[in-house]
């Protein structure tokens, strides 16, 4: 009998949490302060007007629903491997998100380098939760 892969709800809670913490660094010690020269902003901007609730909620609303879909999806892909789910996140980030981020970018003639920071996030959160998600599956007979 064939062994089906279900989503393994705390493998996706870690990555949620994963994603806050890497972008607390990604945009703040590591980017912050190309990304934002980059975008117009800047401390005293940021500072005088701090994002409210809405932001809070639409930030775990995004970063929860891509990883309950990458996690569905490794279940139908027979995922049961870090190095293969890193892989998998990877090339769809690559693809679907970078690709199509940096074109845009280009032609709203944004700094070449704001892809890259803002895709590359995404990119390195996908690739290491794909790694956790692989790893840490759950089977049900």
């Amino acid at each position: 009998m064939k062994t089906i892969l279900k989503i393994n709800h705390y493998a996706v809670l870690v990555c949620v949490v994963l994603s806050f913490i890497l972008g607390f660094l990604w945009y703040g010690p590591l980017f912050g302060d190309p990304w934002m020269r980059m975008v117009g902003l800047d401390l005293a901007t940021i500072e005088a007007n701090p994002p409210g609730a809405g932001v809070w909620i639409t930030n775990l609303i995004s970063s929860l629903i891509p990883l309950y879909v990458l996690a569905w999806l490794f279940t139908k892909l027979d995922i049961r491997s870090g190095i293969h789910g890193a892989g998998i996140g990877l090339l769809i980030t690559f693809t679907f998100d970078f690709l199509s981020r940096m074109t845009s970018n280009m032609f709203a003639q944004a700094p070449y380098e704001l892809a890259w920071i803002t895709g590359g996030y995404d990119m390195v959160l996908l690739t290491i939760s794909g790694f956790i998600l692989g790893a840490w599956f759950k089977v049900k007979s």
